[in-house]
């Protein structure tokens, strides 16, 4: 206002009070940034700030105050919106914190009681009502209802939960009240982690924030010095006043104000967009290198799969039903903690164990139900016998095949498989069509491997990989070009390291595998890596541009400045119209890829129907 009002005296021929307002103007104008650029000088750092507040001085030497103080309001307003980006760009990782209600009600033998949500300890047992929100992560001890986990996750369906089911802090509850033991206090969860990596995010710098900074940082010294030389021409050639004027304006046009800026924005508004989504970051540096990447390999198991075996074929022996041979396994599996034998029990409940039951490691497990002495193992322990063509068929299908063998005589084989996730056909889709190369690896083997692999559309597959192999594996295919890694578990956690870039499925990863991963999902979507590199590639793309344009600036500005063909209100207008735009088109990083908004896939068909 004073400094429009100032220039409205200084047109109708006022000059005193034009002055004066413009001194306010200029003061108010520089309050902003001369004090910081001096505290950084005084620790012998140089910045953008610094030329600013040289020039704002000669100009204000050579009498040029409404031109010191526009060049103090524009570079005041840039650095404002500057602020305003980072924040916005913010905002979404503190409104994460606010899905954390400020109170919860908590079961004692007392009865329920409401306590802060910060103090909420390990073990305890919350009451959640309908509708309420979680206050912290734990695991489903009374009741059955579903959870909006979107805010989270970014799934869109609900999530059907029952005792036993693992929640996250900041779902929100169904129709039905739920009693949930914490695994995790008030003040540490999930969410607050997932807040705290993306926060950090932009304290590491990835590789265009360093080749903004390598190219800002050495630009305030050479610009001094380009002034100062202009300077000195001036007091040769004998007109010191109209040199040193250019010398600032020089000053001005060759500042490198918009450069500083041009990542940072772009980093933090990108990395704060896709936690929204349920992608978690953890560094600006992991951002940039995601953006590169040409070729994407996934563990197959609690990866492309779901990680939960099932019965999907039965096939009976001569004399014998599918009902018998399935109740026949799964009373010598009911004591067992193989995740085959849950599959096995899972598909014939209410079956009564079996009678001296014994495990053969590595083969199978030993027993009786009556006076049927039974073994239940392998096709390496137990020769499928006249099955053998089944097994085979069976085998290549994907499936675990687990022969049933009653008093020496073969009963029957169960195909168990872990299948698919529904969309994992499409993710490879998805992500082939992006022009990238999908890779299985996976400890299972080859023949399991390949048939799911096709299932799944992925032509490469590396069987039977120990966690050193796979690690050797991802190696080789860095050296090929930028590889991520995708994966859940434990044996994953080498790879994940030794990858581009490390991807952990966040929900139900190993805490191994989430802490050597660059980035970390929150939900279990597999389409979330195609709509997150998108989103990288975008960034990348941004940040690009930006520098560009930020450069073409100060090439385009300097002889401008230098010729005086532009003057120092010219050259400030120019050079913070660009910071602008740079600052608008950093920020315009955060609108999220119409691929992260996902719909629910269709589920593949059972295999298996039994009574």
């Amino acid at each position: 206002m004073t400094l429009l009002a100032g220039y409205l005296f200084e047109w109708i021929g006022v000059p005193v009070p034009a002055l004066v307002l413009q001194g306010i103007a200029l003061l108010a104008g520089a309050y902003t940034f001369v004090p910081g650029a001096i505290r950084r000088l005084l620790r012998r750092r140089l910045g953008v700030g610094l030329l600013m507040t040289i020039a704002a001085v000669g100009a204000v030497a050579l009498g040029h105050v409404g031109e010191a103080a526009t060049l103090a309001f524009l570079f005041s307003l840039a650095e404002a919106l500057e602020d305003r980006a980072m924040d916005r760009a913010k905002e979404g990782l503190r409104a994460l914190l606010a899905l954390i209600p400020d109170s919860v009600r908590v079961s004692r033998l007392a009865g329920d009681v409401t306590i802060p949500a910060v103090e909420v300890r390990e073990l305890d047992i919350l009451v959640v009502g309908a509708g309420e929100r979680v206050a912290t992560d734990g695991v489903v001890v009374e009741g059955r209802s579903s959870l909006d986990t979107s805010a989270i996750t970014g799934e869109s369906i609900p999530v059907e939960v029952g005792p036993g089911s693992e929640v996250a802090a900041g779902s929100v509850n169904g129709s039905a009240t739920l009693r949930i033991e914490a695994t995790a206090d008030g003040r540490d969860n999930s969410l607050t982690q997932i807040v705290e990596l993306v926060e950090q995010a932009h304290a590491r710098k990835g590789e265009r924030a360093r080749l903004a900074d390598r190219i800002a940082r050495p630009l305030v010294p050479i610009v001094l010095i380009a002034a100062s030389l202009v300077a000195v021409f001036g007091f040769i050639v004998g007109d010191p006043g109209l040199w040193i004027e250019r010398a600032l304006v020089v000053l001005v046009a060759a500042s490198p104000c918009a450069l500083a800026i041009a990542v940072p924005v772009t980093v933090i508004s990108a990395i704060g967009s896709a936690s929204k989504f349920g992608v978690v970051i953890k560094s600006g540096e992991a951002f940039e290198q995601f953006g590169t990447i040409r070729t994407v390999a996934l563990d197959k198991t609690g990866t492309l799969t779901r990680n939960e075996p099932q019965v999907v074929e039965i096939e009976a022996a001569a004399g014998r039903t599918r009902e018998d041979v399935l109740a026949l396994a799964a009373a010598l599996e009911a004591t067992s903690t193989h995740p085959l034998a849950a599959a096995i029990t899972a598909a014939s409940p209410g079956t009564a164990p079996g009678e001296d039951v014994v495990e053969e490691a590595g083969h199978g497990i030993i027993g009786r139900v009556g006076s049927t002495r039974l073994r239940v193992g392998n096709v390496r322990w137990l020769n499928p016998g006249p099955l053998q063509s089944r097994a085979d068929d069976m085998a290549g299908a994907g499936m675990t095949v687990v022969v049933v063998e009653a008093d020496g005589q073969i009963a029957g084989l169960i195909g168990v498989r872990d299948e698919l996730r529904p969309e994992a056909a499409e993710t490879i889709r998805m992500l082939s069509a992006q022009g990238i190369r999908t890779v299985m690896l996976t400890g299972d083997n080859e023949r399991t491997a390949r048939a799911l692999a096709a299932q799944a559309g992925v032509t490469d597959v590396r069987a039977e990989q120990l966690p050193r192999d796979k690690a050797d594996a991802i190696a080789a295919l860095v050296a090929e070009g930028p590889t991520a890694m995708v994966g859940d578990g434990i044996n994953d956690a080498p790879a994940l390291a030794t990858a581009t870039v490390g991807i952990a499925m966040g929900v139900k990863g190993s805490a191994a595998a989430i802490e050597s991963a660059d980035i970390a999902f929150t939900g279990n979507d597999l389409r979330l890596i195609p709509g997150a590199l998108a989103h990288a590639r975008r960034g990348r793309r941004i940040m690009t541009v930006n520098i560009g344009l930020a450069l073409a600036i100060i090439i385009v500005l300097f002889p401008l400045a230098l010729f005086g063909i532009l003057g120092l209100a010219g050259v400030v207008l120019v050079h913070e119209v660009a910071e602008v735009v740079v600052i608008l088109n950093g920020v315009s990083a955060a609108r999220r890829p119409a691929s992260t908004r996902l719909q629910q896939p269709a589920e593949p068909q059972a295999a298996l129907t039994h009574a």
